[in-house]
């Protein structure tokens, strides 16, 4: 079972768009608009790739009467650190992985990247402070890897992994 959508909202509509669409790479498929008291509000969805399913949307307030001022930091606004809480998309192998760090940092993005040993992720914010990640797993998953799962989620004092990720953060491309 995929997921449908995820729906977040945020505080400038047009700076969303340009990200998600210009840095994510993502593609405006529908606009719906919900009566909000004297206003309305924009439920805005993007496709990430299939045609019709696999979507994010977002809501814009901006002409939504009592909804002017709203938090869309999932982290900070917690009082997490960011990247706590993100959104992972699938890209499809390592090299795509790299494609889509380059339109990031050519975007102005600045993109922290790791490699966990069994995943390799990208990771970077949107103009609302939400982390967004691409991911790729690198190895399949094993039979021993279900069973340590289970065993490490019922650990009342689990071991931290024995490797280390590999951590890189990558400056955004200066124009030039």
């Amino acid at each position: 079972m995929g997921v449908s959508h995820i729906a977040l909202a945020v505080k400038d509509m047009e700076k969303t768009h340009r990200f998600y669409t210009e840095a994510m790479g993502f593609e405006l498929v529908k606009v719906e608009i919900n009566p909000r008291g004297e206003g309305f509000a924009k439920h805005v969805f993007y496709s990430t790739g299939s045609s019709d399913d696999q979507m994010i949307a977002f809501w814009d307030f901006s002409k939504a009467p009592g909804q002017e001022e709203i938090k869309t930091d999932i982290c900070r606004d917690l009082g997490l650190e960011p990247l706590t809480n993100h959104i992972a998309f699938q890209a499809e192998d390592l090299a795509d992985i790299e494609r889509r760090k380059q339109r990031w940092l050519d975007h102005g993005c600045v993109v922290l990247e790791i490699d966990h040993g069994w995943i390799h992720s990208i990771y970077t914010e949107d103009p609302d402070g939400i982390a967004v990640e691409f991911a790729v797993l690198t190895r399949p998953f094993t039979k021993q890897d279900a069973e340590e799962a289970l065993e490490l989620l019922h650990a009342d004092s689990p071991t931290r992994a024995p490797e280390k990720p590999l951590i890189t953060f990558h400056q955004p491309n200066q124009p030039g």
